[in-house]
């Protein structure tokens, strides 16, 4: 596997990827979800998605996943072919994945045990992590009785502990008040700088992707999404999410993708409302 990652600059690849579902009120009816999509991320790279809602930012993090292959395309991982579940990407859904009987430790070292790591060393590793993120000293507290940025924090541990080289993020703050949101993101640019694993980070707030990336995409409004804008992040390195917004260039960057976004949401937005209808 080291050498193939070698060969190849990107972690990620999705190329010309297509994903045409069955509409559910009429099976017969088929919906484009997806269209000719090509993004890449290189090794090391942070990259966020931004788009309108409902237009399938979420459909492409799960055809890198590996949990849903897509109608047309392919999917390559550090050169070769993803066939299945993607192994070497880990997935921060937008929702915790936590479950409710575990305590926050024993939630952190389900993925080790599933692999085979012994229990001693399990939760060895998942009680650094709980303290990489904040909670060493909660790792008995079960879901319920962690806040919801605590929670937060034992899915990043969640995450991370299994060291992936990839790692996939869906709107992972969106429920989070702005000073908590703005507190895990600066704990996950700060662990992602110690690492410098591959990114691929889902938003629909636009602030937060330029506060955080290497680079910006941009999806068109659905149905058929697809790439209409790539912006190169020029921000200098580390960041502080708050701060980095009262930067020139981070205002020069805000105007110029939101020129491009802005259309593409108020279609997005006249097509909820149609639905609603």
């Amino acid at each position: 596997m080291a050498d193939t990652d070698a060969l190849s600059d990107h972690a990620l690849e999705l190329l010309d990827i297509n994903c045409t579902f069955h509409a559910k009120e009429n099976p017969g009816q088929r919906y484009t979800a997806v269209a000719d999509t090509t993004l890449r991320i290189r090794a090391g790279e942070f990259v966020s998605v931004v788009g309108p809602t409902g237009c399938g930012k979420s459909t492409l993090l799960n055809v890198a996943a590996g949990l849903l292959a897509p109608s047309s395309g392919a999917v390559k991982v550090f050169g070769q072919p993803l066939a299945g579940i993607n192994t070497r990407a880990g997935y921060m859904f937008q929702s915790d994945a936590l479950m409710p009987w575990r305590s926050a430790r024993d939630n952190v070292r389900v993925g080790l045990q599933y692999r085979g790591v012994p229990d001693g060393d399990a939760v060895a590793q998942a009680e650094a992590w709980l303290a990489r993120v904040g909670l060493a000293g909660f790792g008995d507290r079960y879901p319920h009785q962690l806040s919801g940025g605590m929670r937060k924090r034992a899915a990043l541990a969640q995450t991370l502990v299994l060291d992936p080289d990839i790692i996939l993020m869906d709107e992972p703050f969106s429920a989070l008040d702005v000073q908590t949101r703005q507190l895990m993101e600066n704990e996950v640019l700060a662990l992602w700088a110690s690492k410098k694993k591959a990114v691929l980070f889902i938003t629909h707030d636009l602030d937060e992707a330029i506060a955080m990336s290497d680079r910006v995409v941009v999806l068109s409004a659905g149905p058929a999404t697809r790439p209409i804008g790539e912006f190169v992040i020029d921000l200098p390195r580390p960041r502080d999410v708050a701060e980095v917004r009262t930067h020139p260039r981070f205002v020069e960057l805000h105007t110029q993708i939101w020129n491009v976004l802005r259309d593409e949401v108020l279609k997005g937005y006249a097509q909820q409302l149609k639905k609603a209808a």
